[in-house]
């Protein structure tokens, strides 16, 4: 499914300059592929292009910029199995999560096709003072300019489109650097887009080493810095992006409370299991909004532990591209004998092991611990993997202050039917995004999504990022007969 190797793009077109970058079947460990890597120099010229575009696609009607958008849908449905058995092959992701991320791109590409004619402006009432009459206003949006973009392993399809599709509803040209270990995906996003009828370097798509890739944090020409991928690395992005706007999403250690109303008779007790066990577990756990902290009312907590347990322990681990695996391979080694070092330190510091925990290679079990302490790395720091841990609480309250006891604020689930527990939760959780019956884990695209503290700074979903890479132009009237 994998062509032998991949281009780079430079300035819309292919360049097959090397083949240094080895990409691996994340399941196997074998050389799937190769891509050409750029260096400071092409990225130089990558920037540059931009730079020079910037006018042309900026005067690019709203509708040309539309079917651009819609082309890209259109090739992504053709391409959609080729697209999902990539994304399979190198980021190690279950098949079925792996289709889900295709059908997550196209969702994002056609939100930005509606929403790139929707860039509209208002007339404003400046009469707001005696030393105002007379005077009248309006404003418009505009690109801000050629943008920069890191995306990372984790989604390497849908984390990039939400970057890359606002991007062009707006006119804004960008460079694209790619996770070295997942670049395929934004590379065939690349292909598609060298298709159209975008001006000469609308767009440049470069795997790069971290080493080489300053210029996509440092250099003026860039008008915009939007990061996805670790908190330490953003703020250090962030710190030297000179005057540049900064968009981060970043990590998180997502909870999850399910209260006291969460009947066993009815059903929703067993609903509950369901989505917490795909929200902690869904794509190997490698999701910034993957559930890690699960807090169940006293009451519940006894049958909720024996049924989360049991359906834990069913999920089938083993060769992503076998339509029944829900649990594949982490994306290296290195972060699989991180985490379990985490699991193994929980135990150490009196967790207790209910299920998992058993490490093969890059392969790590669908592990659930409880009684972990507040100081174990694993209830401090992101896992981003197959593990979660199980506590009990007697009061909402003290559950919301241990949601809030962390560095972390990306998003939270609440399973409950209580209006005022609703509210206060809206009302108090130092999150992005607080979402009722389901998991954090849930998102869909066009919504405002990200996060507060280390969890990052700016918002996604479509015409939020649309926002971003905008800015407003006044214009002040007077009428001085009035």
């Amino acid at each position: 499914m994998l062509a032998k190797s991949y281009p780079y793009y430079l300035a819309n077109k292919a360049v097959f300059a090397n083949e240094d970058l080895e990409v691996t079947d994340k399941y196997s460990g074998e050389v799937a592929t190769r891509v050409a890597l750029a260096d400071a120099a092409v990225i130089d010229k990558a920037i540059a292009a931009a730079d020079a575009s910037q006018e042309a696609l900026r005067k690019m009607a709203p509708y040309e910029r539309q079917a651009i958008l819609n082309h890209c849908v259109k090739r992504f449905e053709e391409r959609f199995e080729e697209m999902a058995q990539a994304l399979c092959v190198e980021a190690g992701k279950p098949i079925k999560d792996a289709r889900g991320e295709v059908g997550r791109l196209i969702d994002t590409f056609r939100v930005a096709a509606e929403e790139s004619v929707r860039m509209n402006g208002e007339v404003m009432n400046l009469e707001v003072a005696p030393r105002a009459r007379g005077y009248s206003g309006m404003y418009k949006r505009v690109p801000i300019g050629p943008c920069s973009f890191i995306s990372p392993f984790n989604f390497p399809l849908n984390l990039a489109a939400h970057k890359v599709a606002p991007a062009l509803a707006v006119g804004c040209p960008f460079v694209l650097k790619p996770a070295s270990r997942t670049p395929i995906g934004a590379l065939i996003i690349g292909e598609i887009l060298a298709e159209t009828d975008l001006p000469e370097g609308a767009f440049s798509i470069l795997p790069c080493s971290r080493d080489g890739a300053d210029l996509f944090t440092t250099d003026d020409r860039l008008k915009l810095l939007s990061f996805t991928g670790s908190p330490d690395v953003g703020w250090d992005l962030k710190a030297r992006a000179g005057k540049k706007p900064v968009v981060l999403e970043l990590g998180g250690n997502a909870a999850c409370i399910v209260d006291e109303d969460t009947s066993v008779e009815n059903g929703d007790l067993n609903d509950a299991i369901e989505r917490i066990i795909f929200g902690a577990f869904y794509q190997s756990g490698q999701s910034c909004i993957g559930v890690q902290r699960i807090m169940v009312h006293e009451s519940l907590y006894e049958p909720f532990k024996a049924e989360f347990v049991r359906k834990v322990g069913e999920l089938k681990m083993g060769d992503p591209k076998d339509e029944e695996t829900f649990i594949g391979p982490m994306i290296s080694l290195s972060e699989a004998n991180r985490l379990k070092g985490w699991i193994d330190e929980a135990q150490q510091l009196g967790g207790n092991l209910l299920v998992g925990g058993n490490q093969d290679g890059a392969m790590l079990e669908a592990t659930v611990l409880e009684n972990v302490p507040a100081n174990a790395q694993l209830n401090t720091e992101e896992a981003f993997g197959p593990a979660a841990i199980l506590s009990s609480f007697s009061d909402f309250d003290d559950a919301l202050a241990q949601v809030n006891d962390s560095k972390f604020g990306l998003q939270a689930g609440i399973f409950t039917k209580d209006i005022y527990k609703i509210q206060k939760a809206w009302d108090e959780l130092e999150v992005g995004g607080v979402v009722i019956g389901d998991v954090p884990s849930w998102r869909v695209d066009n919504m405002p999504y990200g996060g507060v503290k280390d969890s990052g700074v700016g918002r996604e979903g479509i015409k939020f990022a649309m926002e971003d890479m905008t800015e407003l132009r006044l214009l002040v009237i007077r009428d001085k007969n009035r």
